[in-house]
């Protein structure tokens, strides 16, 4: 074997053991919600003053307030943020995939999602039955543009928000898992 292909091998073969651990690919959000990404932009999402990590565990008491959210980038970009669930009404039969929680656009690289354009205001995740996922998923914008609100918030497609507004392949993504108060087990992603 070459040198050029013995590199190839190793290259694609340590690439995949990567993509095997990537948090976003075993919690499904990539396949369920995003197609594969690369990874362009820093999202930090804080719960007062818990920061989500992939795959942490809050309740709906602890996600009652919108959280704050920043995007560091591209210096002088703008972003789109969508946070969704994609296990309404349960994770067994999730019929209504996406539901969306909350839409924010023309948001400055480095500032708050406050400094944005909230065109579908916060509504708190409140999962019946299993745990959901909940991702938040980060768009670069070309420039400032007009983004309007879906008719619902069910059965949203994040993938069709990125298409209809050519905004592209993610820049950043995260989730957590949320179960009504009270519960305990069903399945997890680390």
């Amino acid at each position: 074997m070459s040198l050029v292909n013995t590199f190839t091998v190793r290259y694609l073969s340590v690439k995949s053991s990567m993509a095997s651990r990537d948090p976003l690919i075993v919690g499904r959000i990539v396949g369920d919600v995003v197609d594969y990404f690369d990874m362009a932009a820093q999202l930090r999402v804080m719960y007062g003053n818990r920061e989500i990590t992939n795959g942490s565990e809050l309740r709906p008491s602890q996600v009652e307030n919108q959280p704050t959210v920043r995007i560091t980038g591209r210096r002088g970009s703008l972003y789109t943020l969508v946070m969704v669930d994609p296990d309404v009404p349960s994770p067994t039969n999730p019929s209504q995939r996406e539901y969306l929680h909350w839409m924010v656009t023309d948001i400055p690289d480095g500032g708050d999602v406050s400094r944005g354009t909230e065109v579908v205001a916060y509504e708190k995740p409140q999962p019946t039955a299993g745990i959901h996922r909940v991702a938040f998923v980060v768009f670069r914008q070309a420039a400032r543009q007009a983004i309007y609100a879906p008719g619902w918030r069910s059965n949203f497609i994040t993938r069709d928000l990125a298409e209809c507004y050519g905004l592209g392949a993610p820049v950043a993504a995260a989730y957590f898992n949320c179960q009504r108060e009270g519960s305990c087990g069903g399945r997890r992603y680390r």
